[in-house]
């Protein structure tokens, strides 16, 4: 029999503020980044049902995990990508995908816990992934380190979401966790709606999936709707991958000459941009993927944000 959850529910307030990744005419420029503005709230916040690493099994970290004494300043959206699109909405199931992704992120990355602070089920079941992540959104003051955003951990905390989203759209029970746990954690960490992003505003990968991703602006909306604020939608994060082709991929090709790596100037993003886009990330020892989904998806040679600003730099 489940345990009943360690959390019911509760109410909160919130604000934040916000700034962007974009291509502009043919190049990307900076990275997200908060802006001063701050929105505040004029409404309370419900917390959903979140249940803990105790009710679902999970493992002891293998060092004590770290509590930050400070907010984060983004929420990020990720997808789980494996073992896929399930049709199995229980909470039996959402427990197991938390316990398969903790012996992932423990077994295979040599992490001490899972990377994100949060997932959610395609049943809509909302499980803490780190330990003492709970406690610390419960609180709202501190913040658990995880590893979900290469380079940005110490500023994100991340949701995990059961499924693929490249082409298909996440179930309404997904879709209805993720609104409730986004808004709480905004309200909470005091976080504007414009600072809600997907993985891949910081780092060179398609997670959370395309059609997630295209639905962030809904997610916002929906968010700064509970929360009684508006919300200025930042631009989308453009995405090189193989297959693209037009005036962006022929300025990365440009920049990859200049670096030194033998490719055409086609416009083109064929095998040879992919290898020495690969090659280029090896070279400066960008970060590995942070997340399951980037690590199990074929994403070599993807040119996001993180990438294209060591490129584009002098």
């Amino acid at each position: 029999m489940a345990r009943k959850p360690v959390f019911d529910r509760r109410t909160l307030l919130v604000g934040g503020g916000l700034a962007v990744t974009a291509l502009g005419t043919a190049a990307l420029t900076g990275t997200a980044s908060a802006s001063p503005d701050r929105n505040r709230p004029v409404r309370s916040v419900a917390a959903p049902t979140m249940y803990s690493t105790a009710d679902w099994g999970a493992r002891p970290p293998s060092e004590p995990v770290t509590l930050l004494d400070r907010k984060p300043t983004y929420i990020v959206v990720h997808h789980t990508v494996e073992p896929g699109n399930t049709d199995d909405f229980s909470l039996d199931r959402a427990f197991a995908i938390s316990r398969s992704i903790q012996n992932y992120h423990m077994d295979s990355n040599g992490w001490i816990d899972s990377g994100q602070q949060f997932t959610i089920s395609r049943g809509g079941y909302i499980t803490e992934g780190r330990h003492r992540s709970i406690e610390a959104l419960t609180g709202g003051t501190q913040h658990v380190l995880g590893a979900n955003v290469a380079d940005h951990n110490s500023e994100v905390i991340g949701i995990e979401n059961e499924g693929l989203y490249m082409e298909v759209d996440v179930p309404q029970t997904l879709w209805d966790s993720l609104v409730s746990l986004v808004a709480y954690m905004a309200a909470q960490y005091d976080v504007s709606p414009d600072l809600i992003r997907g993985h891949r505003d910081f780092n060179s990968t398609a997670c959370p999936g395309d059609v997630l991703y295209a639905r962030l602006p809904e997610l916002r909306e929906e968010v700064a709707a509970r929360l009684g604020v508006a919300v200025k939608q930042p631009a989308p994060t453009p995405l090189l991958r193989p297959g693209d082709t037009g005036e962006n991929v022929r300025l990365a090709q440009r920049r990859l000459r200049a670096r030194g790596y033998d490719v055409p100037v086609d416009g083109v993003f064929g095998d040879a941009t992919r290898d020495a886009v690969a090659a280029f990330a090896a070279d400066n020892r960008m970060a590995e993927p942070t997340c399951k989904a980037c690590a199990q998806s074929d994403e070599r040679g993807f040119l996001g944000v993180d990438l294209w600003e060591r490129l584009a730099a002098r």
